[in-house]
């Protein structure tokens, strides 16, 4: 069996951070989308600057799809490094289960943006802008809140793992 890696593999933290600027990208700018939809549902045309932006909204959200794939075979490929001794039993099943569901996500929020812009369907669109949305939003504020326990309180290296470990 091969060795736990102390830290991330280049391929890995590059993912991690272009799939962080995307899906924050498209949690921010999600406007146009919600515009068209609102167009449609009145009837009418949404404009052009509206499609173009929901195009690439939707764009984003098929890279993400892609690039989770990616990242899924590398994580299972290459590993993750193990969660520091500080960490308590109890924290480092909710790291598994945090990260856990940020891959769950990376394939269902797609999924059920292109279900909803593609397929008109109303509960994958209400899915998608609703519940999985601020799922999202409150791992990410768990991850870095995480993250921030582990710099100042534990002062584990774990930030360095992603970054420059």
């Amino acid at each position: 069996m091969a060795a736990v890696p102390t830290s991330y593999s280049i391929p890995q933290k590059a993912l991690h951070w272009l799939m962080a600027l995307l899906i924050l990208f498209n949690l921010v700018f999600a406007e146009s989308m919600e515009e068209v939809a609102e167009a449609y549902e009145r009837g009418e045309v949404p404009s052009a600057e509206d499609l173009t932006f929901a195009n690439i909204h939707a764009y984003v959200g098929i890279a993400v799809l892609c690039l989770g794939l990616v990242r899924l075979a590398l994580r299972l490929t290459r590993g993750a490094p193990a969660a520091p001794a500080e960490e308590p039993p109890l924290l480092r099943l909710a790291s598994k289960l945090a990260h856990g569901t940020f891959y769950v996500l990376f394939f269902l929020i797609p999924f059920s943006g292109i279900g909803a812009y593609y397929f008109g369907n109303e509960t994958a669109g209400f899915l998608h802008g609703g519940p999985l949305k601020s799922l999202m939003w409150l791992l990410i504020a768990v991850h870095i809140l995480a993250l921030l326990v582990h710099q100042f309180y534990w002062k584990t290296p774990v930030a360095t793992r992603m970054t420059r470990g």
